[in-house]
């Protein structure tokens, strides 16, 4: 069993935060008989996984609803599946967002050293996609359409 502080320093998360956790339902955290917060291995995996489905964006109240779910055993196996195919939709949208973003990031990289090295975006403005390197096109067509003013035929 392990105490509070010691969970803070093994996850890297803050005592506040763990305090919080068991405030809000995420665990059921034992107390020994003087009211101490008792922590054991299965404590620090489900403690993972809140951190985990927090970095996908989870609410809260969505991590304690699974965290209850897990508790009430077989019974809820679908409802967790059901849960996770639509967050990996959820994540797999943010993915093609974000490589959105990244080949505007790429594209816009290439245009302006381009145009530092002409001193000018006169002759980058002006390229049509064809005449970009291929790498530098793929990124400006998938992310062509943000509507950026730098883009070749846009002011």
């Amino acid at each position: 069993m392990y105490g509070i502080g010691e969970v803070s320093r093994r996850l890297g998360l803050t005592v506040s935060t763990l305090r919080y956790y068991d405030r809000e339902g995420l665990l059921r955290v034992r107390r020994d008989p003087s009211g101490i917060r008792r922590f054991d291995e299965s404590d620090l995996d489900a403690l993972r996984v809140v951190e985990y489905l927090k970095r996908t964006g989870m609410p809260l109240r969505d991590i304690r609803t699974f965290m209850e779910w897990c508790r009430e055993g077989d019974a809820t196996l679908a409802l967790r599946r059901d849960m996770f195919y639509g967050k990996r939709d959820a994540v797999e949208a943010q993915l093609r967002e974000l490589e959105r973003a990244r080949d505007l990031i790429r594209f816009k990289c290439w245009y302006y050293e381009t145009a530092a090295r002409d001193g000018t975006e006169a002759r980058v403005r002006s390229l049509r996609p064809e005449d970009m390197p291929e790498d530098v096109r793929r990124a400006y067509e998938s992310s062509h359409g943000c509507g950026c003013p730098g883009f070749p035929g846009r002011k």
